[in-house]
């Protein structure tokens, strides 16, 4: 039996999510949005599933208001809310994208009680913990997608600073998914040399700064809207993982229960992923710097928590 991929939400990331998942054959698709859009759910479904000839790809793609069309799927995206709008934080979008977030996640779990969630909408680390109290799953099936997307955007930084190939670029981005993420400079390497071999500290201290504001720097950029062909790039990786239980280490949103001095939240640290999710959270040696900067990050996490316990949820 082939796999089964619902994507909540067809807006720009959650159609390029399904673009990027046909492609790869990963599974058949279902988008789901708001039945006032599921008109144009249906077409970019179809519009994508006539693609499919040209491209050789055995998929089906399918679009829908309906959470029954999802039922039983073996991984479900969360991309529901709206987006980030220029001088808009992450936090400003809490009040409704929580109340969204609720409501999704209810109607996900009714119809695909054994699949594995994966939360893209921001704020992703208070979104994600949502999606874990209301979904009632164990923490190893409720994952958000940040860290891939983070850690993407600093290789992606480097490559360009460094003028070397991405793919020669080991990295990796802990901590929340906002403006005091931590890039693991002192991990990072070149085709296993350390970054120091290629460039200077002030060019690595600007990459720094550029990765934590990367999600802005797009929205400021695009005028309407946030980024989409990256953050749904990096969602499909993880789906990949999961789907074709790869065992990757990627850096995802887990739920933490002591690792990392941290407790009832989800960070953003390293993870072996395959098909029951998480299957186990990695522990990184942290010197006295990169702990305190984790810390911080963790500090703003819980204050948007507490932001989104105080409303209710």
């Amino acid at each position: 039996m082939r796999k089964k991929l619902s994507i909540v939400g067809a807006g720009n990331v959650g159609a390029a999510a399904a673009h990027w998942a046909a492609s790869q054959q990963l599974a058949d698709v279902v988008l789901v949005d708001i039945a006032p859009l599921e008109g144009k759910t249906k077409g970019k479904a179809l519009d994508l599933m006539e693609a499919t000839p040209v491209l050789g790809l055995d998929v089906r793609l399918t679009g829908t208001s309906d959470f029954a069309d999802s039922a039983n799927s073996d991984v479900v995206v969360i991309t529901a809310g709206i987006a980030r709008k220029p001088g808009m934080s992450r936090d400003d979008l809490i009040g409704t994208n929580a109340r969204i977030v609720k409501e999704v996640t209810e109607k996900v779990v009714a119809h695909s009680p054994d699949c594995i969630l994966i939360y893209v909408t921001n704020p992703l680390d208070a979104m994600v913990y949502l999606g874990y109290k209301v979904s009632g799953f164990p923490k190893q099936r409720v994952i958000g997608q940040a860290g891939v997307l983070d850690t993407a955007r600093y290789r992606a930084f480097i490559a360009m600073e460094a003028g070397v190939s991405v793919k020669d670029i080991q990295a990796m981005v802990l901590g929340g998914h906002g403006d005091d993420m931590v890039p693991l400079t002192r991990h990072t390497s070149i085709g296993g040399l350390p970054l120091s071999e290629f460039l200077r500290q002030d060019q690595i201290d600007a990459i720094v700064e550029r990765t934590r504001v990367g999600g802005g720097e797009i929205v400021k950029l695009l005028g309407d809207g946030s980024a989409y062909y990256a953050p749904a790039a990096a969602t499909i990786q993880m789906v990949e993982a999961i789907l074709r239980d790869q065992k990757r280490v990627l850096p995802v949103t887990a739920y933490l229960q002591g690792e990392y001095g941290l407790r009832d939240m989800f960070m953003g640290v390293p993870a072996v992923l395959g098909a029951a999710g998480i299957e186990r959270v990695l522990e990184v040696q942290l010197d006295g710097a990169e702990r305190a900067l984790l810390s911080a990050s963790a500090a703003s996490v819980g204050k948007t928590l507490d932001t989104l316990k105080a409303m209710g949820f």
